[in-house]
C-alpha cells in the first residue's frame, strides 16, 4: 500500500506542478513517520524517499539508532524535525537531524548554535512562521521575520535554508491558500532584500490534506504522513 500511496502522491505532486510550471522532481517529499513502526519506514526508503520526518526528538533517536545499524543504505537516510522542538532538546536534536523545520525564535536558534558548535557541525534550519496568526500555532509573526533572520546571521554554526509553516486544519484545502501564498511572498520580500548567495531556498509548506494547494503556492517540501501510510 505505501508504495501504491507514493506513485498516487507523486501524480499529484505532477499535476499541481503542471499549473504552475514547476519541475515535480524539484519538489521534496518529507514522509513523517511520527508513530509508525521501522518496517513501514523502511518499505518508504525501498520505494524511493529518503527523507524521513519526525514530530517528537526521543522518537527519532529511537528510529535513528535502530535503524543505522540495519545496513549501509539506510546511513543515507536525511533527518528533519518537522514538529515543535523544546530549547533544552536541541543537543539531542543536532545529533541527528540533518535539516530542523520549526526554529520559532532567537533564543532557540541560539541554543541549536551552540550544540551544534559543540559537534563541529553547522546545522540547517527553517524559520517556522505562523502566517495564519493563530494563538495555538507555534511560529514567528511574518513582521518578526527580517529581524530574527538579521540576528541570526551571526551564528556561525546554523545556516537558514528557507521558511516554514502550518496551515489551519479546514474544511476545504483550497482555504488554506492565503496562508501560502503569504509564505512565498513573504519569502520572496526577504530575498529582494538579501544578496543572492544568502538568499532562502526552501518553503516547506503543505500536508497531507492540502500540499497540492501550497505546491501550487510555491512549496518546493512537503510533510506527509497519512497520505502514505493509510489507504
Amino acid at each position: 500500500m505505501i508504495r501504491e500511496n507514493i506513485l498516487k502522491v507523486k501524480k499529484l505532486i505532477s499535476s499541481a506542478c503542471s499549473k504552475t510550471n514547476q519541475e515535480p522532481n524539484l519538489i521534496m517529499v518529507v514522509v513523517v513517520s511520527k508513530g509508525r513502526p521501522i518496517e513501514q519506514i523502511k518499505e518508504v526508503i525501498e520505494a524511493g524517499i529518503m527523507d524521513i520526518g519526525e514530530n517528537r526528538v526521543q522518537e527519532a533517536l529511537s528510529k535513528y539508532n535502530k535503524l543505522i545499524t540495519h545496513n549501509s543504505k539506510l546511513q543515507t537516510i536525511k533527518w528533519h524535525m518537522v514538529g515543535h522542538l523544546q530549547t533544552n532538546k536541541a543537543k539531542e536534536a543536532v545529533r541527528i537531524f540533518d535539516l530542523i523545520h520549526s526554529v520559532d525564535s532567537l533564543r532557540l536558534a541560539s541554543e541549536i548554535d551552540k550544540q551544534a558548535a559543540k559537534i563541529n557541525k553547522v546545522q540547517d534550519i527553517l524559520v517556522e512562521v505562523n502566517t495564519s496568526g493563530e494563538a495555538t500555532k507555534f511560529g514567528l509573526q511574518p513582521k518578526e521575520v527580517m529581524g530574527v533572520l538579521k540576528e541570526a546571521e551571526k551564528f556561525k554554526n546554523i545556516s537558514i535554508k528557507g521558511l516554514m509553516t502550518v496551515a489551519p486544519m479546514v474544511d476545504n484545502p483550497e482555504k488554506t491558500r492565503t496562508y501560502f501564498k503569504a509564505l512565498r511572498e513573504l519569502r520572496d520580500e526577504i530575498n529582494n532584500l538579501q544578496p543572492a548567495a544568502c538568499s532562502l531556498q526552501l518553503l516547506s509548506m503543505g500536508m497531507s490534506d492540502d500540499f497540492e494547494v501550497a505546491i501550487e503556492e510555491g512549496s518546493n517540501m512537503v510533510r506527509l504522513g497519512r497520505a502514505i501510510f493509510e489507504g
